[in-house]
């Protein structure tokens, strides 16, 4: 079975801690992830944002709050609404339905709750539609 690839979305002054604890808890899932802590000292930032949207086969859009929706998660959403990837909005509760496009209001969403929960989730909905 191919490995599903994973972009993560995220506003770095938000959640940046419990965005990394997500991501390891992915690839102990066996996801193949791709989120911006990854990226390497001196390369470019547009050029790797671009190669993990373009390889990903989902975006994760982990969102904690109305200002979670920067100019770049935005982008990041569009992208994968765009490209037709499938879309896995983690929303915490200080985030209600309508504070959110309503692009993003028509997918089902998972409670931002333990990283690890989280993962599972994902993960098993990632294998289901790399199965199929």
């Amino acid at each position: 079975m191919t490995q599903p690839k994973v972009f993560i979305s995220y506003s770095y002054s938000d959640d940046r801690e419990w965005v990394r604890q997500f991501a390891e808890a992915l690839r102990r899932q066996d996801v193949d992830v791709w989120f911006d802590q990854d990226i390497l000292a001196g390369e470019q930032w547009g050029d790797a944002l671009e190669a993990g949207l373009r390889e990903s086969d989902a975006v994760v859009a982990v969102l904690s709050s109305p200002k979670a929706l920067t100019p770049t998660v935005n982008f990041e959403i569009g992208v994968a609404l765009g490209g037709k990837k499938r879309l896995i909005p983690i929303m915490s509760d200080q985030l209600g339905g309508v504070d959110l496009p309503f692009d993003l209001r028509r997918h089902r969403f998972l409670p931002k709750g333990l990283p690890e929960v989280a993962a599972r989730e994902v993960a098993e909905a990632l294998k289901q539609t790399v199965a199929a």
